[in-house]
């Protein structure tokens, strides 16, 4: 008899905590839902877009050590970057005027407002797009980026729409995971007219933007970007990166091998981009990292 009284309680607390939980869930896909199908309305921008052949290599150059190519692919023609169920499905937008792609009136400001402000020609938040990073570009090369996509050749791919999972709605919504870019923008901030090239601590604190995602502003690092990832190592002085030397630094990033002999996966440490970056431009990172107590 008493056995029976234990499994009942047992059973009400099981069932009262499920339903909790329940109820919890629902809160938070209603929120994510809601912040989803927000719209915004920004005023137009627009700036010259350039068509020279430099102006070209420079927004391919952009393309790869911002990780455009590395979501979008190598025609940048979108791909399913997660198709699990507790995750959902993860879809990076086809960028070229092919089928399935951005439609022929796709204008300039269609651009600008999307890398500036995380928003589609609809006024509704991009999803998953990093544009609280790309809004940091400057004029410059904001509009060699898009020169570059512009004259991207047509590729016909179309995508399943994105669905977010349950893991994913819970991690963005505890500010896990950087879900809706349009809410980190600071959208008053006026463009950097030209980023500096010379090589010192000043340009790598403009390149550092693309690595502040992962390894936080501070870029002390912490938990892993996402579920499951490794933690994310300190790139300051005070961490153990920051004991690298600058040809150390410059081979890992080149690489993905670290001093200690550690091969990273790409997928946790996007060794792939960062391959892509110039010389100059590493050796500038390694000194803004240096100059971080």
């Amino acid at each position: 008899m008493m056995l029976v009284k234990i499994l009942k309680g047992a059973g009400m607390v099981l069932g009262s905590l499920v339903l909790l939980l329940g109820i919890a869930y629902a809160v938070i896909a209603r929120n994510i839902t809601e912040r989803v199908e927000k719209t915004y309305d920004f005023a137009r921008e627009s700036f010259p877009i350039p068509t020279d052949s430099l102006s070209m290599e420079r927004g391919k150059h952009v393309a790869l050590i911002k990780g455009c190519i590395e979501c979008h692919g190598e025609n940048m023609a979108g791909k399913v970057m997660i198709d699990e169920p507790p995750m959902g499905r993860l879809v990076a937008t086809n960028l070229t005027r092919g089928k399935g792609g951005l439609p022929d009136d796709y204008a300039a400001e269609d651009w600008i407002r999307a890398l500036r402000h995380g928003v589609g020609r609809n006024g509704r938040p991009l999803i998953f797009m990093p544009s609280h990073e790309t809004t940091l570009l400057s004029q410059e090369d904001m509009a060699a980026l898009i020169a570059y996509c512009r004259q991207l050749p047509p590729v016909d791919q179309a995508w399943a729409p994105i669905k977010l999972g349950p893991v994913v709605q819970v991690f963005s919504y505890l500010d896990k995971m950087p879900l809706l870019s349009v809410e980190k923008i600071d959208h008053h901030r006026a463009l950097l007219t030209q980023a500096d090239t010379s090589g010192g601590i000043a340009q790598g604190k403009y390149l550092a933007v693309s690595c502040s995602g992962c390894h936080q502003p501070n870029f002390k690092g912490g938990d892993g970007a996402a579920p499951g990832s490794p933690p994310v190592p300190d790139l300051t002085r005070s961490g153990h990166v920051g004991k690298w030397t600058q040809p150390q630094f410059i081979h890992t990033l080149r690489t993905g091998h670290t001093p200690e002999g550690r091969i990273l996966k790409n997928e946790d440490m996007p060794w792939k981009m960062t391959a892509q970056y110039q010389e100059k431009e590493l050796v500038a990172l390694y000194k803004y990292f240096q100059s971080l107590p």
